[in-house]
């Protein structure tokens, strides 16, 4: 073969190999091509098909029936079982509409009229609510008694639109006989409340809307600052100020220990006179008085008992339960009406199937039902006796209760049936805890006062005086079921609890003394020194 004709072979066959390359990639684009027809063909026809089944309408119940409309999908399940047939009960899942995000929503020009929209995420809901309600007899709004369920009640007739048969109705608790107590009462939408709620929404959006830039400029971005957070912060800023301006200055006390018949207690140093009060802000002063009565007997000058009676207080409000559940329990504020939320609304029980425990946590009343009276007056007189329960029921008022919306009561338990102990096993751990909380606090409300014997011993020493307080639980009354927790560290401190040791110095007991008796000190008085803030 000549070198021509190698050449020529060499083009031929890289002509046909390059053929060949072109010939695949067209084939792999046109494969590539198809397959991509294929799954743009299917996903259209899957999303085809979900459309169809977004869209598909629900089906209507059969036969007549009331719309009841509520807040929660719990609470939606427990009423349904005590309305039965001919009931059908839904949930909002709170609010349904509300200002836009994306802009102020507040015309201030114009009377501040405001721009409500519906929330993300629930147009499906409310399309379902209103098919509901064009095929009910009537329809019963019955969101929580409070300015935010009124506007959920307003919100949700205006979606409805058919006022001829919208009713409002509210229980204080969710129990079958609340429940269909309110539906054959029912009450017209109260559009003060609503007028309430949309002043407090205004005001938070435009505090939010003009502080939050300053905050996200000086701090960071995306948090955000209200009406109730810009006066707190004020608060703190003032205190803080205040904190740093002032001097401190030191003041002293001297206490020391004394024994009797194995029963120590604590006495203090209480003035150059027995009956006026000296403050020991004098280091030199202080020391001289503990020297002047180390070693030496104290003279007992008086010995002054008193009967005193102790009150029961009344049954929870919401601040008074979170205050109660962050010191007993240790539970934050949202925590504490989380739980609560859930023993309102119901709790499957074994043998009672589902139930409302405790009557609406949100409330500023101190008020209690007069068939709740009765009731808790008949519990307390079977389990405890009659020296426990007041001739007359106790009467609770609030402070400036003529300025307070008196329209719910107390936070109580709903049915004195349902004790701690009968509810053990069904409720968590934190339901269980807070049930009884606010069980033992209704039960004590309704008991007599405890009865406290109050002692004061005066000392004398080298023209100095001191003083021991005691006392001793003379009769527990309320104190059986329910200490407040600053009473409960107070009688830690030094006087109420005859629970506590004894020979513990911090029990508050003292031993029987006598007048012109002589003590000796067990541990000599001693001065401690603070900074007065």
């Amino acid at each position: 073969m000549t070198e021509k004709t190698a050449k020529a072979a060499k083009k031929k066959t890289a002509k046909k190999t390059a053929k060949k390359k072109t010939a695949k990639k067209k084939t792999a684009k046109k494969t590539a091509k198809k397959a991509a027809k294929k799954k743009t063909t299917k996903a259209s026809a899957e999303d085809s098909e979900t459309t169809k089944k977004k869209k598909a309408p629900a089906k209507l119940p059969k036969g007549p029936y009331d719309l009841v409309i509520v807040e929660s999908p719990s609470k939606a399940k427990t009423i349904k079982k005590y309305l039965g047939k001919g009931y059908q009960v839904v949930a909002s899942n709170g609010h349904i509409k509300d200002l836009p995000k994306s802009k102020l929503g507040v015309d201030i020009k114009s009377n501040f009229e405001i721009d409500l929209v519906p929330i993300t995420g629930k147009k499906d809901k409310i399309e379902r609510i209103q098919q509901l309600a064009k095929g009910a007899d009537k329809i019963y709004l019955a969101p929580d008694m409070d300015r935010e369920g009124e506007a959920i009640a307003h919100h949700l007739s205006e979606e409805i639109g058919k006022p001829s048969k919208t009713h409002r109705v509210v229980f204080n608790a969710v129990t079958k006989s609340a429940v269909q107590d309110a539906i054959a009462n029912p009450a017209k939408l109260k559009k003060h409340m609503y007028d309430s709620q949309k002043t407090r929404r205004v005001l938070d959006r435009l505090v939010g809307y003009k502080i939050s830039p300053i905050l996200w400029d000086k701090v960071q971005r995306g948090i955000s600052a209200g009406r109730v957070q810009s006066v707190a912060l004020r608060i703190i800023v003032e205190r803080e100020d205040e904190i740093k301006a002032f001097v401190p200055e030191k003041w002293y006390s001297i206490a020391g220990v004394m024994e009797k018949d194995a029963t120590k207690f604590e006495f203090k140093y209480y003035g150059e006179q027995s009956n006026k009060k000296t403050e020991l802000t004098d280091e030199d002063f202080v020391k001289k008085i503990v020297n002047d009565v180390k070693g030496k007997p104290y003279n007992v000058l008086e010995v002054k008992k008193r009967e005193r009676k102790q009150n029961p207080t009344p049954p929870f409000t919401t601040s008074k339960l979170q205050q109660e559940a962050a010191n007993k329990l240790g539970f934050t504020a949202k925590r504490t009406m989380m739980v609560a939320q859930k023993l309102y609304e119901g709790i499957q029980l074994r043998d009672h199937g589902m139930q409302g425990l405790i009557t609406y946590m949100r409330t500023d009343s101190v008020r209690t039902a007069p068939e709740a009276l009765e009731s808790v007056r008949e519990f307390i007189k079977d389990k405890y006796g009659k020296d426990y329960l007041p001739a007359e029921p106790n009467m609770y008022k609030k402070k400036g209760s003529n300025k307070v919306q008196d329209a719910h009561e107390a936070i109580r338990p709903t049915n004195l049936l349902f004790t701690p102990d009968e509810v053990r096993g069904d409720l968590e751990p934190e339901q269980q805890k807070l049930y009884e909380l606010i069980w033992n606090k209704f039960i004590s409300s309704q008991m007599t006062q405890a009865i406290i014997d109050q002692t004061t011993v005066t000392f004398e020493n080298n023209g100095h005086f001191f003083r021991a307080n005691g006392s001793i639980i003379k009769f527990p009354g309320f104190r059986t079921v329910y200490l407040e927790a600053a009473a409960e560290k107070r009688s830690k401190k030094g006087g109420d609890d005859e629970e506590d040791d004894s020979n513990d110095i911090k029990s508050g007991l003292l031993p029987e003394i006598q007048k012109d008796e002589a003590i000796k000190a067990l541990k000599d008085a001693i001065e401690t020194v603070s900074l007065k803030c």
